[in-house]
């Protein structure tokens, strides 16, 4: 990829717990300074402490736009594993958020990549992210841009890699025949639009992939290492993630 290269901000904290109320901190502050910010969000495992801090805040989300990072494909809304079923849970019931201002792709709708569009155009008519969390899985992905994926993507379908089904098994009575092949993801280059990149890992788990994200040479076969173009980009991490890092 040609472009600027910046330095990558890195904070590690002692656990989990710190570590998702710095997360929370941060869209906090956005808030008080911007009540109707535009917040790209994630879901999975990473972020559920960030979620349950940001709830406990008590922060008004009622002028806040949120646009999530992806949905499964060919999932309807009310099936317990959908992003949207997560989103339900973890923040849409427990704040002020307004229904009408909760995106999240579709994805069962009739024509998908009509739906693809139609998301890229509502980001842009929204006045673009100002800050998006991520997390990143043990093959870096984010979203869910595979290794590979191209830099300059935009909201696509795409096809889930095995390992990432294989992870997220987990979520489905650990059947990976009932994980979905496919999903709707904001692309790369959706992603380094926004204004912000915040990146949450926790777990020895992650630690390969974090020493590759932060110390490797940016690459599209790691595409979290990505937010080494990208001039304000910060990544979030536990003690367990940062352990295999060398500064």
């Amino acid at each position: 990829m040609s472009g600027n290269r910046y330095p990558l901000k890195v904070e590690v904290f002692p656990d989990y717990a710190a570590l998702s109320q710095r997360a929370a901190e941060i869209v906090i502050g956005l808030l008080k300074e911007k009540p109707d910010a535009v917040l790209g969000l994630p879901t999975g495992s990473t972020p559920v402490g960030f979620y349950d801090a940001l709830v406990a805040s008590g922060v008004s989300l009622a002028r806040a736009r949120t646009f999530n990072l992806d949905e499964y494909l060919g999932l309807p809304r009310t099936h317990p594993e959908s992003y949207y079923s997560f989103m339900k849970r973890m923040l849409y019931d427990r704040t002020d958020l307004r229904p009408e201002n909760c995106h999240i792709p579709d994805g069962t709708a009739a024509d998908p990549e009509a739906e693809c569009r139609r998301y890229e155009e509502a980001i842009r008519a929204a006045g673009g992210l100002d800050i998006l969390i991520l997390g990143v899985g043990h093959n870096g992905h984010i979203g869910f841009n595979e290794p590979g994926a191209p830099w300059d993507g935009r909201t696509r379908i795409v096809e889930l890699a095995e390992r990432t089904r294989q992870a997220n098994a987990r979520f489905f009575n650990n059947n990976i025949d009932e994980v979905p092949r496919r999903a709707i993801t904001m692309g790369i280059g959706t992603i380094l639009e926004a204004r912000r990149l915040l990146l949450l890992a926790n777990g020895a788990g992650k630690a390969p992939i974090v020493q590759r994200l932060v110390e490797g040479e940016p690459t599209p076969e790691v595409p979290a290492s990505v937010l080494h173009y990208h001039p304000d980009a910060t990544v979030l991490l536990d003690t367990e993630a940062a352990s295999l890092l060398r500064r």
